[in-house]
């Protein structure tokens, strides 16, 4: 037994790759190449702790949820049994989690010259699941097996569910070449940032916008993470006009962002154009305007309100454009 990340844990290695597996839920935490010191599985950024000495009202930082003693522990590759994804209200109820309960269980670690061998028992599932891992060269060998200990057959979920993170996998750096063209959007909600329409069926990469249409021009007066956030949400040869910096004036932005999308990144500043276009340009919005093809959503505001609206502006996500009014104004029928 030897310990990895604070963790209990049985590792084995021959020269070129280093394999750590750790004592709870069973994960494979590492699969190390010891020429470069590269692991591709995920490591999570918060602290790891054992599954067993969880606990909802001494550890909050896991976030009080049915998936928090998955969370405290998962490491790299989990094996999903014998349920993929949430359980029951009623198997939630009774403490069952997310995954089933392998992803929390006790593994007894055996380490031998030829590999490891692990086995667990899950009392509420009734089954007895056993894995031996071989090195050969610079492969790593897996068999697995499930034995159900009830007396009844019954259908399980066995599912091996393998996380990839930095620096084998990072965000803005990696590319992923795939042949596949059919694509479709998760139907359910991931969280109040979503921007793709559910369930909606497409030709990769071009996804819906849930607004509708496809995100194709962004005029950007912010910068910085927020410029990032549009960019990853743009369809292929979309453009990013940038004529502001209120949230950063620097950005990191990586090749393969825009070389993946053929996006069209250029700058604007009013101080270029000659004034005759400048003339016609401000013609053409007037007509536009009076026209009433442009409608912009207002909220007035009194002039003696100005700190009410000052608040809303810096602290709105989308909505309304916020408008002042002198008395004149107000009184305008």
């Amino acid at each position: 037994m030897t310990m990895y990340r604070g963790r209990r844990a049985a590792s084995i290695e021959n020269g070129a790759l280093r394999v750590t597996v750790l004592e709870g839920g069973g994960h494979v935490a590492e699969i190390c190449d010891l020429a470069t010191g590269v692991n591709p599985l995920w490591t999570p950024p918060w602290p790891s702790i054992e599954p067993s000495d969880y606990d909802p009202a001494r550890h909050p930082e896991y976030g009080g949820s049915v998936e928090s003693s998955l969370l405290a522990g998962i490491m790299g590759h989990n094996l999903c049994l014998d349920i993929f994804g949430g359980p029951s209200n009623d198997e939630a109820a009774a403490g069952f989690p997310v995954h089933g309960e392998t992803s929390v269980a006790r593994f007894d670690l055996g380490t031998r010259a030829d590999g490891i061998e692990m086995h667990a028992i899950l009392p509420a599932a009734q089954l007895r699941v056993e894995r031996r891992i071989a090195l050969d060269g610079r492969t790593v060998r897996f068999v697995e097996a499930v034995e159900n200990l009830a007396a009844a057959d019954r259908p399980v979920g066995w599912t091996q569910h393998v996380t990839i993170g930095p620096p084998f996998l990072e965000n803005g750096i990696t590319e992923l070449h795939v042949i596949a063209d059919r694509s479709l959007v998760y139907p359910g909600a991931f969280g109040p940032a979503d921007y793709l329409a559910p369930g909606a069926e497409f030709a990769w990469p071009h996804a819906p916008a849930a607004a509708g249409g496809a995100i194709d021009v962004t005029i950007d007066t912010l910068w910085g993470e927020p410029a990032l956030a549009a960019m990853q949400a743009a369809s292929r040869h979309a453009r990013h006009i940038q004529i502001g910096q209120i949230a950063d004036v620097n950005i990191t932005l990586s090749a393969p962002a825009i070389r993946s999308l053929s996006l069209d990144v250029r700058g604007f500043s009013v101080a270029h154009p000659p004034v005759d276009v400048k003339r016609e340009a401000h013609r053409q919005l007037v007509e536009h305007a009076r026209a009433g093809d442009i409608v912009v959503d207002v909220e007035r505001f009194p002039l003696a309100d100005v700190a009410t609206a000052w608040d809303r502006q810096r602290t709105a996500a989308g909505g309304p454009k916020l408008v002042l009014m002198t008395e004149a104004e107000e009184r305008r029928p």
